[in-house]
């Protein structure tokens, strides 16, 4: 089976956390749900991402990624088919969020 990163992604200007603790502990349980509906696919269920900085190809920093990227995942699959079916009831989606699925290689 092959390694995937799920990258999640954010909305423009949607907030990274829910706003109450009790809608914080939903997405808490509903998070944790789908990574045991998964089972032994999840290799590492990751961790969201916290303030990031970009830098660009002439070297000037700014504050904030582009990408909009908020944590990842990593799972096992038999296929990017396959992988992108598993994702395809990841909460963040219900968030109004995405999901980006890619294969990762070893070149080693």
């Amino acid at each position: 089976m092959a390694k995937y990163v799920l990258l999640y992604t954010a909305v423009e200007g949607q907030a990274e956390m829910a706003p109450t603790p009790e809608e914080q502990q939903a997405s808490i349980a509903a998070w944790n749900a789908w990574f045991e509906g998964m089972g032994d696919h999840v290799v590492d269920a990751g961790n969201p991402f916290g303030p990031s900085k970009s830098i660009a190809a002439d070297g000037t920093t700014g504050d904030g990624a582009a990408s909009r990227v908020t944590g990842y995942s990593v799972i096992e699959a038999e296929s990017l088919d396959a992988a992108t079916a598993l994702a395809k009831d990841c909460p963040n989606l219900s968030d109004g969020g995405g999901v980006e699925i890619y294969e990762t290689f070893n070149i080693m």
